[in-house]
């Protein structure tokens, strides 16, 4: 039987509701319950910005809020890239930085945060990356946290060279967070998250849209799903509206002139309909297993 995938949401989804005050979601502190009940999903990864100006205590509050919504957070991502192989003053606040995300991880009772390493592709930059994450790995053990690493360009846009990365820094809190569009963007989706779910706690199940005959925008979700199952993966698939601006990010291009920039009615809709495709999608083996077991 395949391990259970669950269903969770990356809470930038929503930041339009939150920047428009939208009465189901109208601060942060209401994302975990309107999460559970209107999206029915079943957890969250936070993107930093979204506890900007926040205290200790606003962090404890938004801890408890997803307690009582059974909506945890369960990864805490920073969006800036990290330059890991600068030894001065840039990587002395990226370590700053990373310790007050550490700690925020922590008091949200989180176990993952997740960084974009920002280097080129060579082996210099490569080598330096390996020990300056190995740095940032000391400064937040005292939080028993996992470090991920998000592709990104440059050095960890190739999937074979962040597993090579990842391998190289070792250790069993060092691990990847892919996403779909990523994966399509090297040109092999399959390919690419087949090489990055073994080492990925969480996984960005981006979604862009749907077609009108209901197949998703410039990959197939359902593709994506089978090809994380078929390396055994069971953890969490988090739904991203990753076209809120109206950006083709799969091509990289900017948005088309006179685009229309997507509603929060659209958004939610996005949403609604991707986590019925994935639902589908993660249900399906087991229905085929009890389906056989019956003719058997």
């Amino acid at each position: 039987m395949q391990p259970e995938i669950l269903l969770t949401l990356s809470a930038g989804s929503v930041a339009p509701l939150i920047a428009e005050k939208d009465p189901r979601c109208p601060t942060v502190f209401q994302v975990p319950q309107f999460v559970a009940t209107d999206l029915q999903l079943r957890g969250l990864n936070l993107p930093a910005s979204l506890l900007a100006g926040f205290g200790l205590p606003d962090i404890d509050r938004l801890r408890d809020e997803a307690d009582r919504a059974h909506c945890p957070v369960l990864l805490l991502s920073e969006e800036t890239p990290i330059d890991f192989t600068d030894r001065g003053e840039v990587f002395a606040k990226a370590r700053d930085r990373l310790k007050r995300l550490a700690l925020a991880a922590n008091r949200l009772g989180c176990p993952s945060i997740a960084v974009r390493a920002a280097a080129a592709d060579s082996e210099q930059a490569f080598e330096a990356t390996v020990q300056g994450v190995k740095v940032a790995l000391r400064e937040i053990d005292r939080y028993e946290l996992n470090l991920l690493l998000s592709p990104d360009e440059g050095l960890t846009f190739d999937p074979t060279r962040l597993t090579d990365l990842i391998k190289k820094i070792g250790g069993f809190r060092i691990g990847s967070y892919p996403s779909f569009a990523h994966a399509a963007a090297t040109g092999d989706v399959e390919k690419a998250l087949r090489k990055l779910a073994p080492y990925a706690p969480a996984i960005c199940a981006s979604i862009r849209g749907f077609a009108k005959d209901g197949t998703h925008e410039g990959y197939s979700l359902e593709a994506c799903v089978e090809s994380v199952r078929s390396v055994g993966y069971g953890n969490t698939l988090a739904l991203d509206f990753s076209n809120r601006d109206g950006e083709t990010e799969v091509e990289g291009k900017k948005p088309r002139k006179g685009a229309r920039k997507p509603s929060i009615s659209d958004i939610i809709e996005v949403l609604d309909r991707g986590r019925q495709v994935l639902e589908a999608a993660t249900s399906l083996p087991e229905l085929e297993e009890e389906l056989v077991e019956e003719e058997e």
